[in-house]
C-alpha cells in the first residue's frame, strides 16, 4: 500500500487508541516504501491532523448534526483529515481533498456515508468562500502583532466558517488548537498578542538543527560537505557549533559526516544550556537526568573530551541512545549510571558542575511533539513539579563547594521554573543565582531581572527554554 492518505488513516487510528503520533507514523513508515513526497505528506497529515485536532472537531461540531465524540471514531479520524486538507494545506486543491476523503470513507467501511462526508466538507467549503481559510488567521491576523482577533461577526474570508466564542480563552484554544489551560498559563507571562504569535509558532513544522563536534571537524568544514550535497543551511548567532538546515534535507543519517561523527542533531536552544553550564577541561560533571544525551555528549565537546561525565539516567533503553551517540562521536570521558538521580548517595560533593536537564511538561517543544498539548494537563504538571524539586534538592547535593548546578527544562510553565527555583532557594540559602561571567551566551536575548533565563520560541525562533545558573557557597557544608 502506498497511499499516504489511508496510511495517514492507519496511522491516526493508532493515535486515537493511545499511541505516540511519532510512534504510531514510524511504525507505518516501516512497513512501506514510499516516495519522498509521499512520506512528506504522510508526516504532514498525521501530525497536522493531532495538533490541530480541537480546531477540527470544533468544525465537525458545528456542522454536523451529530457532535465531534459522537461521530464513530474512525469516521472522525477521516472527517480530521479531510477537514485538515481544505483548512491547512494550500497546495492540495479543495477538489482533490473531498474526493480523496470520501474514497478513504469508502475503503474503511463507511460506505453508506460516503453522501454525508461530501456534503459536510462541500458545505465547510461554501461557508468558507468556496475555497477553504486555507490559514485565514495566519494571513489575517496572527503574524501582525497588534491586529484584533477576528470575532464571530467578522466578513469572511477574513473569518471563514469557524465559529468562534468571545471569552479570548476559549478563542485562542479553538482557533489555534490548543487546551484552555495552556492557553492561560500564556496570557498570564505574555499578554494576548504574544501569546497568539507563540501559538502560531507552537503549530508549525520544527526546524533541525545540527551542533558540530569540534574534536572532529570544523563548522566550515561542515558546510562544504553540504553545500557540495545540495543541502542548505544557516549559521545560528551567538552558537559556535550550531548549524540549522533549511527546506527538506531527506533523512538525517545519509547526510554527509553523520557516520564520522561530525555532528549530532539538537535545537539551538538546547545548546545554550551546555554553554551557560560552561564546563572545563579536567573537570568531574554529574548530567542528572542525562539520556538520551544530547547536552552529555556537548558537555563532552566543550571540556575537549578530558575529565570525567557521570551521565545518569533511570531509563536503559534511553540510556542506549545515550551510548550509541557518544560512540559515533568517538568521545571518551562519558561513563553512564544507570538509576533514579534521587537515590544515589556515592556522588555527594563530587562533582565540579551538575547539570539537572528536568524531566518536564514540555510545553516549549510541542511542535515536535504533535500531541503533547494532549497528554499533559494541570494535575500532570503539578506531579511534574514536586519530582523536580526533589531532584533539584538531592542533585544539589552532588556538588562541591564553590560548585556549579545548572537547572534547565523545555517547558514554559512558572509552576515547573520559577517556582522551582524560588522553592529551593529559599530552603538552600547557600545556594545562588549567578550570572554567567565570559559565557558565549546572548544574555540580552534571554535573561531576566531575576537571573534566570528563559526562551520564547515566537521571540528568538527556537525550542522554548528555562534555565538558570546556581553557585554554591564555599562555607557549604
Amino acid at each position: 500500500m502506498t497511499n499516504p492518505r489511508q496510511l495517514a488513516f492507519i496511522a491516526l487510528r493508532d493515535v486515537h487508541k493511545g499511541a505516540y503520533a511519532d510512534v504510531a507514523l514510524d511504525r507505518v513508515l516501516q512497513k512501506v516504501n514510499l516516495a519522498d513526497c509521499d512520506r512528506r505528506l504522510l508526516t504532514e497529515l498525521v501530525y497536522g491532523s493531532v495538533r490541530r485536532q480541537r480546531t477540527l472537531d470544533t468544525l465537525i461540531d458545528q456542522l454536523a448534526k451529530k457532535k465531534s465524540h459522537q461521530q464513530p471514531q474512525d469516521l472522525r479520524t477521516i472527517l480530521h483529515l479531510g477537514f485538515y486538507q481544505l483548512r491547512y494545506q494550500e497546495r492540495i486543491p479543495p477538489s482533490a481533498a473531498v474526493n480523496t476523503t470520501v474514497q478513504l470513507a469508502k475503503e474503511n467501511g463507511f460506505s453508506g456515508l460516503t453522501g454525508f462526508v461530501n456534503g459536510l466538507l462541500r458545505q465547510y467549503l461554501r461557508k468558507a468562500g468556496g475555497q477553504g481559510s486555507r490559514g485565514a488567521e495566519e494571513k489575517n491576523s496572527f503574524l501582525l502583532p497588534h491586529s484584533p482577533l477576528p470575532t464571530p461577526h467578522s466578513p469572511l474570508p477574513y473569518f471563514d466558517s469557524l465559529q468562534l466564542p468571545e471569552n479570548p480563552v476559549e478563542r485562542l484554544g479553538i482557533l489555534h488548537s490548543f487546551p484552555d489551560w495552556i492557553i492561560q498559563v500564556w496570557l498570564e507571562q505574555l499578554g494576548l498578542a504574544q501569546t497568539e504569535q507563540l501559538c502560531e509558532w507552537m503549530n508549525q513544522s520544527p526546524t533541525i538543527d545540527l551542533r558540530i563536534n569540534p574534536l572532529r571537524t570544523s563548522i566550515e568544514e561542515v558546510e562544504a560537505a553540504l553545500q557540495s550535497a545540495g543541502i542548505l543551511v544557516r549559521r545560528i548567532p551567538h552558537l559556535p557549533q550550531a548549524l540549522r538546515l533549511i527546506g527538506n534535507s531527506g533523512s538525517i543519517q545519509k547526510i554527509p559526516g553523520f557516520k564520522e561523527g561530525w555532528w549530532t542533531v539538537q535545537d539551538s536552544s538546547a545548546q545554550l544550556v551546555s554553554h551557560l553550564l560552561d564546563p572545563q577541561p579536567g573537570e568531574v560533571v554529574i548530567d542528572a537526568c542525562a539520556a538520551p544525551g544530547g547536552k552529555t555528549t556537548h558537555i563532552a565537546e566543550l571540556m575537549a573530551d578530558k575529565g570525567k561525565i557521570w551521565a545518569c539516567d533511570r531509563t536503559p533503553s534511553r540510556l542506549r541512545k545515550l551510548q550509541e551517540n557518544s560512540q559515533r562521536l568517538n568521545l571518551q570521558s562519558i561513563q553512564i549510571y544507570a538509576g533514579d538521580s534521587r537515590h544515589f548517595s556515592q556522588f555527594q560533593n563530587t562533582a565540579d558542575r551538575v547539570l539537572l536537564d528536568a524531566p518536564c511538561s514540555g510545553l516549549g517543544t510541542m511542535h515536535r511533539h504533535a500531541d503533547a498539548r494532549w497528554r499533559q494537563t494541570p494535575e500532570s504538571v503539578c506531579e511534574l513539579s514536586v519530582l523536580q524539586k526533589e531532584l533539584i534538592t538531592h542533585t544539589s547535593t552532588f556538588v562541591k563547594p564553590g560548585g556549579v548546578l545548572v537547572y534547565a527544562t523545555c517547558t514554559l510553565h512558572p509552576a515547573e521554573n520559577e517556582e522551582v527555583i524560588s522553592a529551593f532557594l529559599a530552603e538552600l540559602p547557600d545556594w545562588q543565582i549567578e550570572s554567567p561571567r565570559g559565557v558565549e551566551l546572548p544574555t540580552s536575548a534571554y535573561s531576566t531581572p531575576e537571573g534566570w533565563f528563559k526562551v520564547w520560541p515566537h521571540r528568538q525562533d527556537m525550542d522554548g527554554f528555562f534555565m538558570v545558573r546556581l553557585r554554591k557557597t564555599n562555607n557549604s557544608e
